[in-house]
């Protein structure tokens, strides 16, 4: 059977939704017919601009669904994927057009899933996929766009759903070459964010979708906080505005009270008119010009509900099942109750640029948000990442009662599972599930930033990551605090805070050694972003396996990880109680009295209160699992959410673990890819240097602070922005020049002050990953995709691998200059 090439992507069964009774043919207008210039400067049309014709010839393109292997020319996607899709599509828009209520209980999920198909199937849609990623073949194409399948529906169904009527109006809707309209009175055509192929977020308050089903009869879907205030933003997003979750809704929740009159019909076409790619269709020819005069934001008034059917929207609502589970949701899909707490009020006037900045970051906002437009500035109505931490730090310490002057020592004798319980649940409490992370994250604004991927161990963030600012600006480290919410209960520290007992205590030090440096601004210390959105972690998890088979597992048995793990496992052996270290003894050293036995076990306590990460309490573990313990070794973010967070913040990844690096290193080495070094130089200078990472975090600030470190983050930026754009503007062999030039005197004055200071320090090489064209996995833009992003980079243009030089097994890798490092000792 010959392949299917000429694909409509308008279906023909939708198309003959809108003929006029007793006709087969519809008006088809081209809106930018092709022209040609003549001898004498004249500009004159080719063919003509209005036709009719039958839905066979109407918005239809060749291969455009076309996957290629070869010579072969497969058509699966048309014949399967969409024929699939229609054939459900037609009923339940047919369904729709009527007032049958139980039909439209049956065909809802399909209404929305054929509206969503219908909206990324279009060439316009595909344009604008295309123009997501830096660059995409045909089949790639087609697999990210089988890939973000159903994105817009959650949001859809939980919005306010009405259906007009052109029954009685001589005017009837007209459809186009993208019949999924979107509609923003704040956003005219002609604005920048509308530019081709570009259309509004439906998830923005005012954005609302026009889908007309037939000629007689469009839905409408507007938002519930914009159809109940019109007057709200137009232009931020609707609350908890998060794709592919589940949610509840009424079925049967429709308006049809609306009969419009022919002018308020021709309203909505000039609508669907403005937004088309090339073609419309309709009955009659007369109904393609719709009036043009009045203003676009004028347009809202024939879009917007009736008030008092509204009464069908919003609330809260409870669900009973079987087992006896209560499901809660409130009337924007959430599950959880809205913490106050965490809500904010913006500035009753404008700030000043010496004001504390708005967003949350301790700055002035003269150097913080002020210099950056409005999009790429953190969320002002949100307490930020930083107070949240704060907030955590102060919470913490009461729990803990580090505020009364307790000791280590004292505090982990006093580690109960009621206080576990408790730090669990205030971590919790302060990222509830509907946090948008990324509305808080720091944006692409061209400011030195790296995403730390790495242990999340106390024993290691020390040695390289947080002297890592001194060199790449800000960093973003994740947490090391586990949300209980997204865990399974066998393993959660709320249902059972015991198991947790070793896990907390490598916690809370973490994060007592990091907080400094997130007052400062230094750190972003971040959850991780899949405790908001079960689907990204889904999908994450998915990409994760399928690379799995690629990965040189030794690689993460590196020596450094490998210690760390046998100094946990050491610490977990240790600290059961003494009955059972007893007993373990008197098996490994049979021939030993129970004297010593005794002393031998006394002398391993007494160890234990020098060991800042050694659980003190030795009552059983009453509400372990099985009596056991949780000993966790986190090399985290892996390396889809280190691109994820990267791209999203305008970042380089960075990272002292050799399993991650050779995963960056295999993104840009790829069998289909040809990689392409750049800025050779400035590597081989990096790589063939030392650099110093200080231990103590007191002096990473009193460095940092040195005018001789001055250079490194503007170099960093630079260097950024120069391989952002290498392959649009091309190499620039004196910018490159420049580049290393300036770097070797940074580092020639900056590693010079480091060995005149009393302080102990690391050393390590730092290699550099500088790829033409970036590091780049469709996966990546497709998670950022799901996840609603808007400002985010198609690349990570770089990334570098902290190093330590080649050492014994147990030879210490640190450059003594004066002084010992302190530690949190009893």
């Amino acid at each position: 059977m010959s392949a299917t090439r000429n694909n409509h992507y308008v279906p023909r069964w939708y198309q003959a939704g809108f003929f006029e009774p007793g006709r087969t043919e519809l008006a088809y207008f081209d809106l930018s017919p092709a022209q040609k210039t003549l001898d004498d400067g004249r500009v004159v049309t080719v063919g003509h601009s209005l036709v009719h014709w039958p839905t066979a010839r109407c918005f239809q393109q060749r291969d455009l669904y076309s996957t290629f292997f070869g010579t072969l020319v497969n058509d699966e996607i048309e014949r399967h994927l969409f024929g699939n899709m229609d054939a459900k599509g037609a009923k339940a828009v047919r369904a729709f057009a009527g007032a049958d209520i139980s039909q439209w209980h049956e065909y809802f999920h399909d209404l929305f899933l054929y509206i969503d198909v219908q909206k990324i199937r279009t060439p316009k849609a595909l344009d604008w996929l295309r123009a997501q990623y830096p660059a995409l073949t045909q089949n790639e194409l087609m697999i990210e766009m089988q890939g973000i399948r159903a994105m817009h529906c959650t949001i859809w169904a939980e919005g306010v759903r009405e259906i007009v009527s052109a029954e009685d109006a001589e005017t009837k809707f007209i459809l186009s070459d993208h019949p999924v309209t979107v509609y923003n009175y704040a956003l005219p055509p002609e604005t920048a964010s509308c530019k081709y192929p570009l259309d509004p977020s439906i998830a923005l308050k005012a954005s609302q979708t026009i889908f007309p089903l037939s000629r007689d009869f469009c839905l409408i879907l507007t938002n519930l906080e914009y159809a109940q205030n019109p007057m709200v933003s137009p232009l931020e997003k609707r609350t908890f505005a998060r794709n592919y979750r589940n949610s509840m809704v009424s079925t049967h929740a429709f308006i049809r009270t609306r009969k419009l009159a022919s002018p308020d019909v021709a309203r909505i076409n000039r609508i669907i008119r403005a937004r088309a790619s090339r073609y419309i269709a309709a009955g009659r020819k007369e109904w393609l010009h719709p009036d043009q005069s009045g203003e676009w934001g004028d347009l809202r008034e024939v879009l917007l509900p009736p008030k008092r059917e509204l009464y069908q929207y919003g609330g809260e609502m409870f669900a009973k099942f079987d087992d006896g589970r209560v499901y809660y949701q409130d009337a924007f899909g959430r599950a959880e109750k809205e913490r106050e707490f965490l809500k904010k009020a913006t500035p009753s006037k404008p700030l000043r640029p010496k004001d504390i900045c708005g967003c949350g970051s301790g700055h002035d906002f003269g150097d913080c948000c002020e210099p950056r437009p409005f999009a790429l500035r953190p969320s002002w109505t949100e307490r930020s990442i930083r107070e949240r931490n704060m907030m955590f730090l102060n919470a913490l310490q009461n729990v803990l009662g580090l505020t009364e002057g307790r000791d280590w020592v004292t505090v982990r004798r006093e580690m109960t599972d009621e206080k576990i319980k408790e730090i669990y649940l205030l971590y919790g409490d302060l990222w509830p599930e509907d946090t948008d992370l990324l509305q808080l994250l720091p944006k692409p604004d061209g400011r030195a930033r790296a995403v730390y991927t790495g242990a999340i161990h106390p024993d290691a963030i020390t040695d390289y990551a947080l002297g890592a600012s001194l060199y790449f600006g800000e960093l973003i480290i994740q947490h090391p605090f586990v949300n209980a919410r997204t865990l399974n209960p066998k393993y959660s520290p709320v249902k059972n805070p015991s198991s947790y007992r070793q896990e907390v205590l490598k916690a809370i030090i973490f994060f007592l050694t990091v907080i400094p440096m997130v007052d400062r601004g230094l750190v972003h210390l971040i959850p991780d972003p899949c405790d908001f959105d079960m689907h990204l972690r889904d999908q994450m998890f998915a990409m994760a396996r399928a690379r799995s088979s690629r990965i040189d597992k030794r690689l993460f048995e590196d020596e450094r990880t490998v210690e760390l793990v046998k100094e946990d496992t050491r610490r977990s052996i240790m600290s059961m109680p003494p009955a059972i270290l007893q007993s373990q003894m008197r098996k490994v050293y049979p021939d030993q009295s129970e004297e010593e036995i005794e002393v031998s076990v006394q002398q391993m306590l007494k160890i234990q209160e020098y060991d800042r990460l050694a659980v003190l309490q030795q009552e059983p573990f009453a509400s372990g699992e099985g009596n056991g313990r949780l000993n966790a070794m986190r090399l985290q973010p892996n390396f889809e959410i280190a691109m994820y967070l990267a791209q999203a913040t305008g970042a380089s990844v960075i990272t002292d673990s050799p399993a991650r690096w050779q995963e960056m290193q295999l993104a840009v080495r790829r069998p289909d890819r040809v990689y392409e070094p750049a800025l050779t130089a400035l590597a081989r200078s990096m790589n063939e240097t030392l650099f110093h990472f200080p231990q103590e975090v007191a002096e990473i600030f009193a460095i940092g602070s040195d005018e001789s470190f001055a250079a490194y983050r503007p170099l960093i930026r630079d260097t950024f922005k120069y391989l952002a754009k290498l392959e649009e503007r091309g190499a620039k062999p004196n910018v490159e020049q420049n580049l290393s030039g300036r770097f070797a005197r940074a580092h020639e004055k900056a590693q010079a002050t480091l060995q005149k200071v009393r302080l102990e320090a690391k050393q390590a090489r730092i290699r550099s990953l500088f790829p033409k064209g970036g590091i780049q996995d469709n996966t990546i833009n497709r998670l950022l995709l799901m996840s609603s992003s808007e400002n985010h980079l198609p690349k990570v243009p770089m990334a570098f691998f902290i190093e330590p030089p080649q050492i014994a097994r147990g030879t210490a890798n640190a450059v003594q200059l004066q002084r010992g490092r302190g530690g949190m000792h009893g």
